[in-house]
């Protein structure tokens, strides 16, 4: 909260998420947990594991086309952030005070960029991977060197467990904002509108 002396700084409530971001950010939650847990927990034959990998590529793809022709809010333009301004954010964002950034932050887009990264890798680790079970074969690993596809799905493994850190992260990163800077996360991912600074 800003204290007595700390002027309030002059914010609007608007439109910044458009219907198909917010519908791929809530489809991208859902299909990332549903191939983690078919993919942790079964079935044997991984079927459903490769479709649902298969429609994270799909909205994958989808955010990258978005982040180049969507909204202003939603392209590369607006969250990706030098070093510098990544740093200077990460510096104050400790302070119990809404940030009111207009759309992702310097941190938020740093988070985005990492998490489709790590999700591009996760994927192609999955359709170049040939397990010592000779039936969960990845539909391109006898386009790759065996040394390759056998190497994936250690690292399909390893990506799927730092893609379940980086969720708590994110969820972890909710919960702090909303209960101690008093900003409210969710709602705005929702409803597209989020009170921001005016200008």
């Amino acid at each position: 909260m800003s204290s007595p002396d700390t002027p309030s700084p002059a914010v609007e409530t608007v439109r910044i998420w458009d219907p198909l971001l917010r519908l791929f950010h809530w489809a991208l939650a859902a299909t990332v947990v549903l191939a983690w847990g078919l993919g942790k927990f079964g079935p044997d034959i991984m079927t459903l594991h490769f479709y649902a990998g298969y429609a994270v590529i799909g909205l994958l793809a989808f955010r990258l086309l978005w982040a180049l022709v969507g909204p202003r809010p939603a392209r590369f333009s607006s969250f990706v952030y030098r070093p510098r301004e990544i740093l200077a954010y990460a510096a104050e964002a400790w302070q119990p005070r809404p940030s009111y950034w207009r759309g992702h932050n310097p941190l938020g887009g740093l988070f985005i960029v990492v998490l489709i990264a790590v999700l591009a890798l996760q994927a192609l680790t999955g359709l170049v991977a040939d397990p010592d079970d000779f039936v969960n074969v990845g539909p391109l690993a006898a386009s790759v060197p065996s040394w390759v596809s056998g190497s994936a799905p250690g690292w399909h493994e390893l990506l799927g467990n730092l893609t379940l850190g980086l969720v708590a992260l994110h969820l972890g990163a909710i919960a702090f904002y909303k209960l101690w800077k008093h900003e409210d996360l969710i709602r705005p991912m929702l409803t597209g509108r989020k009170t921001v600074r005016r200008g």
